[in-house]
């Protein structure tokens, strides 16, 4: 949410993802237009990703989300 990242990143913050997922997950979210992925004619090859205005439109049910279950988290664990 906080702007562009790139590949190697977006892996540090989901650390028990493997890199296949990771990537079948990008293109999924490209192909719903949900993340817009910025390629560079660099070597070492470069990528970016970045949330699109329809991603950003579903940071506040993220947010929400995320809140729902930081309060409610515990108690279906304990279930």
């Amino acid at each position: 949410m906080g702007g562009k990242l790139r590949f190697g990143k977006l892996a540090l913050f989901i650390p028990t993802i493997s890199r296949k997922i990771l990537t079948e997950q990008l293109k999924e979210l490209e192909n719903y237009g949900l993340i817009k992925r910025e390629e560079f004619n660099e070597l070492p090859p470069k990528v970016e990703y970045s949330l699109t205005e329809l991603g950003k439109s579903l940071i506040p049910v993220i947010n929400a989300m995320c809140a729902w279950g930081q309060k409610e988290g515990r108690a279906i664990a304990t279930r």
